[in-house]
This record gives structure tokens, sequence and C-alpha cells, in this order.
């Protein structure tokens, strides 16, 4: 019987009501109004109808909470410790094109550390979630980091920058090291499904650079929870600030970050 607090219930909540949504609005995906607010970037209707019910309902349950949210922006609540930090998908350019890999992510943040996150992926009805000091669960199921040790053994995931998006010859040497020294790279288009992946041993690790707060926050805590480590660039906790991850079970966070390091001390070949 797992044991979940009242504050990550009401998470689970929110992501089951806004679901049943997104869910009708994904099999009508050729219907939805979508707009364009990069080269590559697309904001649906969809994302801001499931972003406004997890709002609302999140709102309903912790009034004096803030938000950062990817469409609604950053907005300040009463409780300046506590901040909800919402991506209402992702994955919207899967959703867009009928692939089924999209995500709600929603992640706690308490005086700037993810205390509690919740990435449901609706369409297989996954509900990975995890509250600091409590574990990492997929549905009912305690979760724990992949147990492989061999670079080579390994699969990594990690986001490719797109049209209008910096990073493209950073990525290039990034992947061109990692694929010399593991077993494979994947890259489907869903920074919070990486990260819980990684949490659930389906990925040995995840690196991305060039990210925002929300693509991360809700798959942070899962990985730690989970046994596994979760840094920036430099080693560091300041994913969220600098947004960049390196995510990896136990065992292979220190290479997969030391090759990922070597990279860059070598020239980087920066943009």
């Amino acid at each position: 019987m797992i044991t979940r607090s009242a504050t990550l219930n009401v998470m689970m909540s929110a992501a089951r009501k806004a679901a049943r949504g997104l869910i009708r609005d994904f099999g009508e995906v050729e219907q939805l109004q979508v707009s364009l607010k990069g080269p590559s970037d697309f904001v649906s209707s969809a994302d801001l109808k499931t972003e406004k019910i997890l709002r609302q309902e999140l709102q309903k349950a912790r009034p004096a909470f803030g938000f950062l949210m990817e469409e609604g922006g950053r907005i300040e609540g009463s409780d300046a410790s506590h901040r909800w930090i919402i991506d209402p998908i992702d994955g919207t350019t899967n959703f867009l094109h009928g692939i089924p890999h999209f995500a709600i992510s929603i992640g706690l943040e308490r005086d700037g550390e993810i205390i509690a996150g919740v990435v449901y992926e609706p369409v297989h009805d996954e509900m990975f979630h995890a509250e600091k000091g409590a574990g990492a669960y997929l549905n009912e199921h305690r979760l724990r980091v992949s147990a492989r040790r061999r670079m080579d053994e390994a699969i990594f995931a990690t986001g490719i920058p797109y049209k209008g998006r910096p990073g493209h010859r950073q990525f290039l040497a990034d992947a061109e090291a990692v694929m010399a020294n593991s077993a494979g790279i994947r890259r489907f288009g869903s920074a919070a499904l990486d990260l819980a992946y990684v949490a659930a041993g389906r990925y040995e690790g995840y690196w991305e650079s060039g990210i925002k707060a929300w693509d991360i926050a809700g798959g942070i805590v899962l990985v730690r929870e989970a046994g596994g480590y979760v840094t920036d660039f430099d080693g560091q906790g300041d994913m969220l600030q600098k947004g960049e991850v390196v995510a990896a079970n136990d065992q292979l966070h220190r290479p997969l970050f030391s090759l990922l390091q070597s990279v860059r001390k070598d020239g980087g070949h920066p943009d």
C-alpha cells in the first residue's frame, strides 16, 4: 500500500482530470487550432485548455502557491516558498503529428528545490510520481533506476535542437562522443518522459541543454527518488536556472557527465 501526501494526490488528480480532454483532442488533432511561437515551436488550443484545467485544480487545492507555466508564464502566490511548475503537453510536436508520446508534467518547488513531481503519459495511462524522501513510482509499482554499469551496454536519451534554437554543433559533438561509447542514443521528443524513463530503468541516462524549467521540473525528483543522479553540466543542482540536465543511474552518471565535460574542454563546437 503506497502512502502518498495530500499534495501529491492533488497533483495526480489534476493531471488525470486535464488528461481527459487532452486524449479527446489527440483523437481529433487535425481539427485543433495551432499557432506558431517560433520557427519550429508550436502551441495548440489543447496546450491552453490543459494548462487552464491544471491551474484551476491546483489553485483550488493550494490557493497560496505560485505558478510557473509554459503558456501562462509566472504568477506569484502569497506563499513565497512554494510554486507549481507546469508543462501542459511536454512533447507538443509529437502530439500535433499524431505520435503517442507526450505527457503532462507538474513539479512542486519549495524554496528553490523540487520536492514532488508528476509526469503523466495519458495514452498508456502511465502515472509517474515521486516525493522527496518517499520514493518514485509508476502507477502502484516502485521504481528503481537501471543497474547497468557499463557505458557500452547503456542506452541514453537526449533532445536535438531544431530550427531556431542554438546548439546544433554542440549537440553533434556530444552525440558523437556518446555514440562512440554506448549502445545507442534515443530522441523521442519529451524531456519529462526521458527523465521518467531513466527513473524506470528504461534508459540508463539522459542529457540535454537549451531546455526550460517546465520541461524537467516534474522529472527531476523521479530520478533522484529512484536512486539516480541529476545535475547540470557543471555537476551542480542549477538545472532549472541553466536549462540543462545530465541524469543517469548511480553507476553511469559520472561516466556520462565526464564524457560530456571532456567534449566541452576539447573545444565544444559552440554555434
